[in-house]
């Protein structure tokens, strides 16, 4: 009698070699639920829907077989590394400018995603990433008292920098509450280099002009939220 791997299909003359057995078809499916293989999977997913129309006829077992598995499951744990804000925006962009899937994972091109996303993301969007941002870091850090209302006021101004420069915090949020505004204006030189090409005050003023109702509808929250 012998014991054969469902994955596989080698064959063990004891169950316990088999059970101890690990091959890479086995480990893909053992993998399955992480979240950077799912965010791998939708990837591949829609890499053949806007490539071939249609991926209706794909699934996780195709995924498994793929010689594309690598790529994709290196390119969706490189989007939880990065926190990328928004994980179908991306895929989306780098399949309809064609961006080689060796290359998804450059810092560069998340980079040069961000900047364009940031500029057109909806309002809300961007404000509901930024209070859990906040909130998220009011709970991890004492001395803003488990409030994110104190988000500018008591934070580390670097680690405030890096949530800016990275796009967790937007300039709708910075622009439109005084605590933000107080904070860009408390920076050093330093710091505002790093976070200027993220908040350019030329292009978010005549954004807030032409989008007035989205901007007064910001500050209305913001202010309801002591910020």
């Amino acid at each position: 009698m012998s014991f054969v791997c469902r994955y596989c299909k080698k064959s063990f003359v004891k169950e316990s070699t088999l059970i101890a057995h690990m091959c890479e078809p086995k480990r893909r499916y053992q993998q399955e639920k992480e979240t950077g293989v799912q965010l791998g999977l939708k990837a591949y997913l829609r890499f053949y829907e806007i490539s071939q129309g249609s991926a209706k006829t794909k699934n996780y077992d195709d995924f498994v077989g793929s010689p594309y598995y690598t790529a994709f499951v290196k390119f969706g744990r490189h989007l939880v590394g990065v926190r990328c804000v928004n994980t179908a925006s991306f895929t989306d962009w780098l399949l309809k400018n064609n961006k080689k899937i060796d290359h998804w994972c450059k810092e560069a091109l998340y980079l040069e995603w961000l900047h364009e996303y940031m500029k057109k993301e909806a309002v809300q969007d961007a404000l509901e990433r930024a209070l859990k941002e906040m909130q998220d870091y009011a709970d991890s850090e004492p001395k803003l008292q488990n409030n994110f209302n104190n988000y500018f006021r008591l934070g580390s101004a670097n680690r405030i920098v890096h949530h800016i420069s990275n796009g967790r915090i937007s300039p709708w949020i910075v622009y439109n509450c005084d605590s933000g505004v107080d904070f860009v204006s408390s920076l050093n030189e330093e710091q505002i280099t790093i976070i200027m090409p993220w908040i350019d005050p030329d292009h978010w003023q005549r954004k807030f002009k032409d989008y007035l109702a989205d901007t007064e509808w910001v500050k209305s929250v913001l202010t309801a939220a002591a910020l």
